[in-house]
């Protein structure tokens, strides 16, 4: 009896985990979906603070412009953190030689 959380997904849900697949499976999923959303997040505040760089300047509102410079600032730094932590994890996996990013459920 193989658990992942007290529940027998396996036989429950028809699920791989638990059976085949077990925690470090599962943490690889939540890590791509997780760094997939944060790919998703980022168009979303680029195109947000543009538009609204575009907005305080066609209104004459510094203000605003200045907002939406800062939310373009800020959704750079975050890319280059992702970025840089996606980077990691991959030469993690090429020096340990083990893929816990790329193996995921299949």
């Amino acid at each position: 009896m193989n658990y992942l959380a007290q529940v027998d997904l396996g036989s429950t849900y028809g699920s791989p985990l638990g059976q085949t697949k077990g925690l470090g499976d599962l943490s690889t999923l939540i890590i791509s979906a997780a760094i997939a959303i944060a790919g998703a997040i980022f168009v979303f505040l680029i195109v947000g603070g543009g538009f609204k760089v575009i907005q305080g300047a066609g209104n004459n509102d510094p203000k605003s412009a200045g907002q939406g410079r800062e939310a373009l600032t800020m959704a750079i730094i975050g890319f280059f953190i992702i970025f840089g932590a996606y980077w990691i994890i991959r030469v993690l996996e090429t020096v340990i030689g083990n893929n816990f990013f790329t193996g995921g459920l299949s």
